[in-house]
């Protein structure tokens, strides 16, 4: 069976193909704040198509943005004493992201290009797309004439004249029509932005942002041109997928369809993939809401594999909403998984794990897991059904535990089975749907960093108590049971000898 997505543009589900590799491009973050699980559904939905298309064969090549030019960003100058200017802030939060990315066991992308690396691309793509009578110059902004480009609307189904404004209010004065938007800025920030950042009050003067050279003076690229500009430029005119949040169908994905086609002449993308939005208290997870839950709280909280387990828990295309019940499901399902491989790494390098031993039924529950892993993937990335197929291999994997034993009473593990079912865990669970399996060895070393940990609190508070004597009592301790601690000026560290 092949994959089977639902695609935005055709408004249906169709057959995913591709000539060779796989390119990918997800639409990435403003880095204006630290990220939430809002933005990581996207993250999470992206890498797990990611890894099933490399599972499947495909080479796959990934490009995920980041918009480190943006008026949201130079709101948050003086908020803080290091954050002089519109780079500071984005660097601060650029870093913030990978940290979030890393911690949620996300594959690396080819690369992740930033606005700032690419203005010369973004004014390249600008004046092809003047020269070609699809923008016009205004008072040194450039603007993109949605007249000139007859499908424009096509992804988000909408018609032409029922088209709302686009842009600041500032701009539309400059513009043949409301409805057409900005690919090349004027001067700074907008007034608007300038508004936003005096309502903060950082006791800074406002910001005029980050500014480039143009054929047109100086000024700033527009949000959506960005993205065309990137995705080009690492992969080519044409992309195998595009993912994003369901939010940015209008206009930012239209706007990315019109100006990229209208420039080449060629498909943008052959699949629009849309993730939808998480919901919590009702309302769309968002970091001007306040409804949020920052990744690095969300991983303290709950751990990496309850995190990407409670994601598929949903349909991808579907909202999700972040409740105690989803949470609650999605620690039990991957306290199912974890336990069950562990039994299972603990029976097969048993010595009671036999080369004859035989138990037709495990064996045949592995290979209907793979297939009905598989084929819920191909139905449209359908996560939940995918888990489930792990979760019934729990259970014929614990029957076997359980049940195992000759006539004499001996227990006599079938290795071939348990071999294949751990492979299944390890290549389905972890491999595809980025869980983190850990045999019981490597959570005793988990174990034993933690106690590590908790003595050298104890030992740091003797020394601050002035008990110097109490706390080299518990450095040498420590080193007869193999553990070496080396004192330096940001505090204590150990190693296993």
């Amino acid at each position: 069976m092949s994959l089977v997505v639902t695609d935005t543009l055709e408004d249906e589900r169709v057959e995913f193909t591709a000539d060779g590799d796989v390119t990918l491009y997800v639409c990435g973050l403003t880095v204006s704040d630290d990220p939430h699980l809002g933005h990581a559904r996207l993250w999470f939905h992206a890498d797990v198509l990611h890894r099933w298309l490399e599972h499947v064969g495909y080479d796959v090549r990934h490009v995920e943005n980041v918009t480190d030019v943006n008026e949201k960003i130079t709101a948050r100058v003086g908020e803080r004493d290091e954050w002089a200017a519109e780079r500071d802030v984005a660097e601060t939060f650029t870093a913030s992201v990978f940290d979030a990315m890393r911690g949620l066991n996300l594959k690396r992308a080819e690369v992740y290009p930033r606005v700032t690396e690419h203005v010369p691309e973004i004014i390249d793509l600008v004046e092809t797309l003047v020269e070609k009578g699809y923008a016009y110059e205004s008072n040194g902004s450039v603007y993109f004439d949605v007249t000139a480009f007859e499908e424009y609307g096509k992804l988000s189904n909408q018609e032409l004249d029922a088209l709302e404004a686009q842009g600041e209010p500032d701009e539309r004065s400059e513009k043949r029509n409301p409805s057409d938007f900005a690919l090349w800025k004027a001067d700074g920030v907008s007034e608007t932005a300038a508004r936003e950042h005096a309502k903060h009050d950082h006791g800074a003067a406002t910001p005029d942002g980050e500014t480039w050279e143009s054929p047109w003076g100086e000024g700033r690229p527009g949000w959506h041109v960005e993205c065309s500009a990137m995705s080009t430029t690492h992969l080519g005119d044409t992309l195998d997928i595009h993912m994003g949040g369901r939010d940015l169908v209008f206009p930012h994905h239209e706007n990315e369809i019109a100006q990229s086609e209208a420039a080449t002449g060629e498909t943008f993308a052959r699949h629009w993939l849309h993730v939808g939005l998480l919901e919590m208290d009702g309302e769309k997870m968002s970091s001007s809401i306040g409804n949020f839950w920052t990744v690095p709280d969300a991983l303290d909280g709950l751990g990496v594999n309850v995190v990407r387990t409670f994601y598929a828990g949903a349909a991808y295309r579907s909202e999700q909403a972040l409740t105690e019940e989803a949470i609650a499901e999605a620690e039990e399902r991957w306290e199912r998984l974890s336990r069950t491989y562990d039994r299972a790494v603990d029976a097969l390098d048993s010595v009671d794990a036999g080369a004859k031993a035989t138990d037709d039924d495990l064996r045949e529950a592995v290979e209907t897991a793979r297939e009905d892993f598989a084929a819920a993937m191909n139905d449209d990335l359908n996560l939940r059904e995918a888990t489930a197929a792990l979760l019934d291999l729990t259970d014929a994997v614990n029957r076997h535990v359980d049940g195992a034993g000759d006539a004499d009473g001996e227990s006599a593990y079938d290795y071939r089975a348990l071999r294949e079912a751990v492979e299944a865990f390890e290549e389905l669970g972890g491999d595809v749907l980025g869980l983190q399996f850990e045999s019981p060895s490597d959570g005793d070393a988990d174990l034993a960093g933690e106690l590590v940990e908790l003595i050298l609190d104890v030992r740091e508070t003797e020394r601050e108590a002035g008990n110097y004597e109490r706390a080299d009592e518990l450095r040498d301790a420590l080193r007869e049971v193999g553990v070496e601690i080396e004192d330096g000026p940001d505090g204590a560290t150990y190693r296993f000898e």
